[in-house]
């Protein structure tokens, strides 16, 4: 028998049992529609997230940590058998920074792979306005570079804020979620308390918003004078220094340039964010995995199907077994029927998956703050692969799923069908 007979027979079986052979035409264009919506948003939360980190967060960002530490010029004697002592005390509050960061930053100009550099001094301060209080991340940066490497012009709520703030020695850039906790507005007046309690009145030059609630929540934007007096450095001192790249796919490449030619520490944004990262990975994962076990249910309908048809069909099986048709025939006409399952099943299920994307696309809805991201959609992301994959699992599900009632057909023995005696 040819192909071609083989799919003649399966088509006709299965257009006798109409009813069986839809609702397992249907579970299977279900699971292939569920599976390919979840694979969409999946994706489109993932590359959500990592484009809101891209946009906010330098490329690489350089720390104070050395590659190798400097050996101190108070330690006397580092040879064997010598005695070494300390000349002067060293305190543990006195924090780390990158010194002379011009030097650093003209090195770092050196590579150029770099578009931007942009030196900044963080500070973990109290935010304080009359009777509220909260705490916040105040980031001391020369405006102009900031904007380069994290994109705020985009993010700003007041257009001039930037400037504003280059050209306001007070001046303070506060996330639109912070600034609802401290109830304050374009021109309002609040303090920032150190952590030696010392108090700078700082100025709202205007406000901005990311879509991370936390960052939107605790920091702000100040001037690196204004950072550099309040942590007590001298203005040639930084806590770390942000890049962006030509590339960022590259970014990991030229962390390792940066940090072999300037000796500190760097991490490109990736393994910054790792954990983030991760996170919505693997909820991805683990909600793809769940969501194919639709195709395991839709696999049962197809096989309880082929079993009921293989029963029915005992005597037409007998017959083409007495004609001389051998096994292999028998078991290819059925496993045919679940192919054509398949085929029927993932050609309606693909459409409908990129209909129920493009329904969930459109919805809108109000933006909250209570999870990481702030939001007024769902986001999708659909691929081709996305749909090639689909396609090929169903299909294999339901072949895979007729392969055991086929060879039931296919071990039946003419003579005891023909004297009743199946199963025996």
């Amino acid at each position: 028998m040819t192909v071609r007979d083989h799919l003649y027979i399966a088509f006709a079986h299965l257009r006798e049992r109409r009813r069986q052979t839809t609702l397992s035409v249907l579970g299977v264009a279900v699971g292939s529609a569920m599976l390919i919506t979840t694979i969409a948003v999946a994706g489109g939360m993932s590359r959500n997230v990592v484009n809101k980190i891209i946009d906010i967060v330098p490329h690489v960002i350089v720390s104070a940590d050395r590659v190798e530490p400097l050996v101190p010029d108070n330690l006397i004697g580092i040879r064997n058998n010598l005695l070494g002592f300390v000349e002067k005390n060293v305190t543990i509050e006195e924090r780390e920074t990158i010194k002379n960061y011009p030097d650093v930053v003209g090195r770092i100009h050196e590579l150029g792979t770099v578009e931007v550099v942009s030196p900044y001094v963080i500070s973990n301060l109290i935010a304080r306005n009359k009777s509220r209080f909260t705490s916040c991340v105040a980031k001391g940066v020369m405006p102009q570079k900031e904007a380069g490497i994290a994109n705020l012009s985009s993010k700003l709520l007041d257009p001039n804020a930037l400037n504003e703030l280059s050209y306001t020695p007070n001046g303070i850039l506060v996330g639109n979620l912070l600034a609802e906790e401290l109830n304050v507005s374009y021109h309002s007046r609040f303090l920032l308390i150190s952590q030696t309690g010392e108090e700078f009145p700082v100025t709202v030059v205007g406000r901005f918003s990311t879509g991370f609630n936390a960052k939107d929540k605790q920091e702000a934007y100040i001037n690196l004078a204004l950072a550099q007096r309040i942590e007590e450095m001298p203005a040639n001192a930084v806590t770390a220094i942000g890049l962006k790249t030509a590339d960022v796919g590259f970014a990991g490449e030229v962390a390792a340039l940066v940090e072999r030619q300037t000796g500190y520490e760097s991490e490109s944004w990736d393994e910054t964010n790792r954990n983030v990262i991760d996170f919505y990975n693997r909820n991805g994962t683990i909600t793809l995995v769940l969501v194919g076990f639709v195709f395991v249910v839709a696999g049962l309908g197809v096989s309880s199907v082929m079993t009921t048809v293989v029963l029915q069909k005992v005597k037409d099986i007998a017959i083409m077994r007495s004609m001389g048709i051998q096994r292999r025939s028998i078991t290819g006409i059925f496993m045919a029927e679940g192919l054509i399952i398949g085929l029927l099943g993932v050609s309606c299920g693909a459409p409908l998956g990129h209909f129920i994307c493009r329904m969930i696309a459109s919805i809108r809805f109000e933006a909250n703050t209570a999870g990481v991201l702030q939001s007024d959609r769902i986001n999708l992301h659909e691929t081709p692969e996305a749909y090639v994959i689909v396609i090929i699992f169903g299909i294999v599900i339901s072949v895979i799923s007729a392969f055991g009632p086929a060879r039931r057909a296919a071990g039946y023995v003419p003579v005891k069908i023909l004297r009743g005696e199946v199963g025996a």
